[in-house]
């Protein structure tokens, strides 16, 4: 019998390596199928997309927040992936009368790099594992130094990263996307803003240029299709900022994902610069 602790703490017990696994979270697929797991993930959710014949070899068992729970036991996982902020407490509460369900809760690298870690360890690929965390801290250190060379700190520009329209949603403190925003020499003008509570807040944009007037305005790729008529009217509640639609996987996606993440937000950079 083997032990693992997940990241919420919770202990879990196992006599052989788990080899039936269901995921409920996009970026997980991504990364249990880099770590080489292809073969033991029998379920996925509709919005885990990558690798793309995911779709037609796995079965699908609903949605991150509405799972169909009697396909999930008919395919009679030994584990289920979740996430804290993917998934309520209640699906997962509901998931354990299944089998175990492991909870990933991620906001920095660090914890980015301690779950591949964990699923290394706990589905015996700890070398495959041990080289996509090489491959992210060598990516994490060469971006750092782009970024020093081309803002500097005393000189942050101020973003405004919007997930949803109708109504406005932004991206806030306390969440992976903030975390994307820092480490590219932003200042999220919704992070610790006191007017704004939770994760995700919906925000009044008209008060856009007395709440922080952000040099930038991003526009998630996703979950919500932005279009030009949102850029031209959230850019009339700033002064100067420019909109840039941004790739919503590249800054909201951990695990293996980062690696390209940090090629992506080098080419932002450029961007970023030629407005400065």
């Amino acid at each position: 019998m083997k032990q693992f602790t997940d990241q919420l703490g919770t202990v879990h017990t196992f006599e052989n390596t788990p080899k039936r696994i269901i995921s409920l979270v996009p970026s997980q697929t991504e990364l249990l199928y880099d770590l080489g797991l292809e073969d033991a993930i029998v379920g996925i959710t509709k919005f885990c997309v990558h690798p793309f014949h995911f779709k037609s070899t796995k079965e699908i068992i609903g949605g991150t927040k509405n799972i169909k729970y009697d396909k999930i036991k008919a395919l009679q996982p030994d584990i289920i992936i979740a996430n804290k902020e993917e998934n309520t407490q209640e699906i997962v509460e509901q998931l354990k009368g299944i089998c175990p369900v492991w909870v990933t809760d991620i906001i920095t690298i660090e914890e980015n790099n301690k779950m591949i870690e964990d699923f290394g360890n706990l589905f015996n690929k700890r070398t495959n594992a041990q080289k996509w965390i090489d491959k992210i801290n060598f990516g994490y250190e060469k971006f750092q130094k782009v970024v020093a060379s081309k803002f500097e700190e005393n000189a942050k520009q101020k973003v405004a990263y919007f997930i949803w329209a109708n109504p406005y949603m932004v991206a806030a403190g306390d969440t992976f996307i903030n975390e994307m925003l820092k480490l590219n020499g932003l200042e999220n003008i919704y992070d610790n803003n006191p007017k704004y509570e939770g994760r995700y807040p919906e925000v009044v944009v008209n008060k856009m240029r007395i709440q922080g007037d952000p040099d930038f305005v991003f526009l998630s790729s996703e979950p919500f299709p932005f279009k030009d008529e949102h850029a031209f009217e959230l850019g009339r509640h700033t002064h100067h900022a420019k909109t840039i639609f941004v790739d919503g996987e590249m800054f909201s996606w951990y695990g293996s994902r980062l690696v390209k993440a940090f090629d992506y937000f080098t080419l932002l950079q450029e961007k970023l610069y030629i407005y400065k």
